[in-house]
């Protein structure tokens, strides 16, 4: 068996095989590793993005409450101060059409005092042509001149 050929050819064979074998498999072994590692790096990796993903979205949850929350806050107050100036422009009408009603009773009573005046001064204007008149068919001229005298003396006193 030492002589035999074939078996020193199949102890090199195996002696060759384990050599290389143990090099291959080290190769094997260390680029699995390698890969293993890289594989481990991407999923660490993956969850550090689904972590800052789930960050990021519950921040975006959060600012949309908060925007709707203001939203709701900016309508209320927008539906407070419509009111608000509703309820003012009401009082401003109110107050303006008591002004005008205030200013039509004001021109109202003025021309009522008109009215009155010039009423008083044509029936003063037509007792007195009545007066003339009456005066002129019953009095002579002597009767006439008393009359104007004692007027004339009356005058000073009325006007004081």
């Amino acid at each position: 068996m030492f002589e035999d050929p074939t078996f020193w050819v199949a102890v090199a064979f195996v002696i060759f095989v384990a050599a290389v074998g143990k090099k291959i498999a080290t190769a094997m072994t260390g680029a699995l590793d390698a890969r293993g590692q890289a594989i481990r790096a991407e999923i660490d990796e993956a969850e550090k993005l689904r972590e800052e993903a789930q960050h990021l979205l519950a921040d975006y949850k959060r600012k949309q409450r908060d925007a709707l929350s203001e939203a709701d806050e900016i309508l209320n107050h927008a539906k407070l101060e419509a009111k608000r100036l509703a309820a003012q422009a009401e009082q401003d009408l109110e107050t303006a059409l008591r002004r005008r009603e205030q200013a039509a009773l004001d021109k109202i009573a003025q021309a009522e005092t008109k009215a009155l005046q010039e009423v008083r001064n044509q029936a003063i204007d037509v007792a007195m042509a009545a007066t003339a008149k009456l005066l002129e068919s019953n009095l002579d001229n002597e009767g006439l001149n008393t009359l104007v005298e004692e007027s004339i003396d009356n005058l000073s006193q009325k006007l004081n």
